[in-house]
């Protein structure tokens, strides 16, 4: 009675949070949709990079080559020990726009990149700022038509949900089930609600407008977050500043990460920090995720009668219907979602445990205590 009970729980679970998400999810516009703009407010584009070497000419070039007169790029070299520099030096000579601030130390209490991205908002004086990563590639006219977006819908801030896709075939499939459930964790489309919890952040692109980022403390308020994109987001939608999304489909993208190992071993960073640094939490998120992803339909099928194959069915079908439906997701990614949903919950478990067992997180070859880390979880 109790398989049955939870079997019939997980199926209308599954098709009510495919509707809730396809519904919602159309209401995020497309960033190649808009419309351009002829009148630029001046715009500081800050890139925080450390040992790039291997992306970082294919994102400057796109950024170096956008619609948009109005603009400067800041690169802050962090500390890199590749052939970083030595590309930032061949860029510099080529585009005048473009200037490099270069960091050599790292002062107490910082973690690296939210350092680098604090010191090109020093190095800057323009209206608006867009944060974003070293390896971003950009659609000439991205930029124009995002910041044409929030200014005419008086944002404070605009982020943009990148196209990611990898070059292993198994890393895009364990990425449709991570989108899943980074979109149930944001709920992006209640960005623009003041009254809904809602709220979006992503690295690859964080348009904010200069008084609100200060209001908010800037970075030095989020030094030690490693989750430093959704942290910015959560504090200007908290602070009650006009905030938004835009789907970047084939006008922001980028390759996150190369393989299912880098993307393991990125998460593990900062899966802890999302959940507060609280053990509790992680073991409720893997749990959830175990519960709700990992082990539904392999124990519907194994173990079920005949009805709760079919309810099983009923699911998968409806995972198909999402991963169909949310490019550039292929139908087959739902066969993928009980593995995708184990290494999060997996990371979830590891990241909190390394951290207590080590006593703290190495960022950048820097290590930071647990208890500093849960000190400046507030930015206090």
């Amino acid at each position: 009675m109790i398989f049955l009970g939870y079997s019939i729980w997980v199926s209308f679970s599954w098709v009510g949070m495919v509707i809730y998400l396809l519904i919602n999810l159309k209401k995020i516009k497309q960033v190649k949709t808009q419309p351009l703009i002829e009148t630029e407010p001046p715009l500081a584009i800050i890139i925080a990079v450390r040992n790039e070497e291997e992306d970082l000419e294919n994102a400057l070039q796109s950024v170096c080559n956008i619609n948009y007169n109005n603009h400067r790029i800041i690169v802050v070299n962090d500390r890199s020990t590749d052939g970083t520099a030595s590309i930032l030096q061949g860029f510099i000579s080529h585009y005048p726009k473009l200037t490099v601030t270069t960091i050599s130390t790292l002062p107490e209490g910082w973690l690296g990149k939210n350092n680098a991205l604090y010191q090109g908002y020093l190095s800057s004086t323009e209206e608006w700022m867009l944060f974003a990563d070293a390896d971003i590639v950009f659609h000439p006219d991205a930029i124009n038509k995002a910041v044409g977006f929030a200014v005419r819908n008086q944002l404070d801030h605009l982020t943009i949900l990148p196209e990611a896709i990898s070059r292993s075939t198994i890393l895009n499939s364990v990425l449709g089930t991570f989108g899943i459930m980074l979109m149930v964790h944001m709920k992006p489309w209640q960005a623009k609600d003041p009254k809904a919890k809602g709220f979006a952040g992503i690295g690859a692109f964080n348009l904010v407008r200069r008084s609100a980022y200060e209001k908010i403390g800037t970075h030095a308020r989020i030094k030690l977050r490693p989750d430093d994109d959704l942290q910015l987001g959560q504090d200007i939608k908290s602070s009650g500043l006009r905030q938004d999304v835009l789907g970047g489909q084939q006008y922001v993208c980028l390759e996150w990460y190369k393989s299912v190992q880098q993307f393991n071993n990125g998460l593990l960073k900062n899966s802890f920090a999302i959940a507060e640094y609280k053990l509790s939490k992680s073991i409720l998120n893997a749990t959830m995720a175990l519960v709700c992803f990992t082990l539904p339909i392999p124990l519907m099928l194994i173990f079920g009668s005949s009805e709760i194959r079919l309810m099983a069915g009923v699911v998968f079908l409806f995972q198909v219907i999402y991963m169909v439906a949310v490019r550039p997701n292929k139908w087959w990614y739902a066969l993928m979602i009980p593995f995708g949903s184990l290494l999060m919950a997996y990371v979830s478990l590891k990241s909190a445990l390394i951290t207590i067992r080590q006593g703290g997180i190495y960022w950048r070859d820097s290590f930071y205590s647990l208890d500093l880390l849960k000190g400046k979880n507030n930015g206090v």
